[in-house]
């Protein structure tokens, strides 16, 4: 099982300021406790998120800061008191590494809803250690935040499905919506919405893909499998298609507004936010009044609901469409997914990497 007295040193990448521009970065991890499991990364994927905080968007980034929680490794070391795992089990870790564990959240199995819940990066654990997360050699976590990878599934393929996999999935888990013959849109196709298009279809959804240019109409419809592509400033095609939709999933990370999606809704419809937007959103209440409407978010899913995303993923045989990189492009990589010019996730290979220069 190997040694679980000594601290481990490892290396990193690691933004630390505001510019977000990553280097390596040495720093220590915690011995592996009774129901810790050490991991050697494999792969990390890039999420939108990892950009906001390197460039403290959202006002609450701590320095230095080694991003990624869309994290897949292999397991070479376990606990004591490790029951789920064992060394050589390839197995996945998300956005969190803790929860309280007492709060209704953790005892209704949604601990992402925890109040104390402890991010996988930019946090503090319960000993006051920073957290770091996937662009790194190695992490140490609970195994309740630890996911079996199903067998078959690449690891670079089952990365980004630990965040963007998983936030599709849960909403529509959780509002009733995977039943079949449903018609959804996609608003936003990039990380997050590509995983929508491909996961609503596997559930039998008519998917419709929204999305501010014509520029991605061919891939989302030969490609990804849409069955139907708009383009919001088109105002006779966004008229044509009022009151058509079951749900919409909002990718947008950036402030937007939302009429002319509300408009899209039938009656009981629901509009369901998951960009990270530090910015108000407006809208008129008749909007949703008129039509019973609902506006709500979802924030990633339980680890239950992560196991389900996987075999679900793993019998639909979905993939992630992604573009795999060295840790030496990160920045390069960065760059591009704020321009948007990515198709559509991507996974940095960690192990495949020279960390330092």
């Amino acid at each position: 099982m190997g040694s679980l007295e000594n601290e481990k040193t490892i290396i990193g990448w690691a933004a630390t300021d505001p510019s977000g521009i990553l280097s390596p970065y040495t720093y220590s991890i915690r011995n592996t406790g009774a129901e810790d499991v050490l991991i050697k990364v494999i792969c990390c994927g890039i999420c939108h998120t990892d950009l906001h905080q390197v460039r403290n968007d959202l006002g609450m980034s701590q320095y230095p800061m080694v991003p990624g929680h869309e994290v897949v490794g292999e397991v070479v070391e376990v606990g004591s008191d490790v029951t789920k795992y064992r060394v050589g089990d390839v197995v996945g870790v998300g956005v969190l590494v803790g929860c309280c564990r007492s709060c209704s959240p953790c005892n209704s199995d949604i601990e992402q809803y925890c109040n104390k819940k402890i991010w996988s990066y930019n946090d503090v654990y319960t000993d006051g250690r920073p957290t770091q997360g996937g662009f790194a050699q190695s992490m140490v976590v609970h195994q309740k935040f630890v996911v079996k990878i199903p067998e078959g599934m690449d690891p670079e393929q089952a990365a980004p499905l630990l965040c963007a996999g998983l936030t599709v999935y849960s909403p529509l888990s959780h509002f009733g919506l995977k039943k079949s013959g449903l018609r959804g849109g996609i608003l936003g196709l990039g990380g997050v919405g590509h995983m929508g298009v491909k996961i609503a279809k596997a559930m039998g959804h008519h998917v419709t893909v929204i999305s501010s240019s014509d520029k991605k109409r061919q891939e989302a419809l030969e490609h990804l499998g849409a069955d139907h592509y708009l383009v919001s400033s088109d105002s006779d095609k966004m008229q044509e298609a009022a009151d058509s939709l079951d749900y919409i999933i909002d990718t947008v990370p950036v402030a937007h507004p939302l009429a002319p999606y509300l408009a899209l809704l039938k009656l009981d419809g629901k509009l369901i936010l998951m960009g990270v937007i530090n910015t108000p959103l407006e809208f008129l209440t008749p909007m949703v009044m008129l039509g019973r409407k609902s506006i709500t978010g979802s924030f990633i899913g339980s680890m239950k609901e992560t196991e389900e995303m996987l075999e679900f993923c793993k019998e639909k045989r979905l993939t992630s469409t992604i573009e795999v990189v060295q840790m030496d492009y990160v920045n390069k990589a960065f760059e591009r997914l704020d321009k948007n010019d990515v198709r559509y996730r991507f996974v940095v290979d960690v192990a495949g990497s020279k960390l330092q220069p």
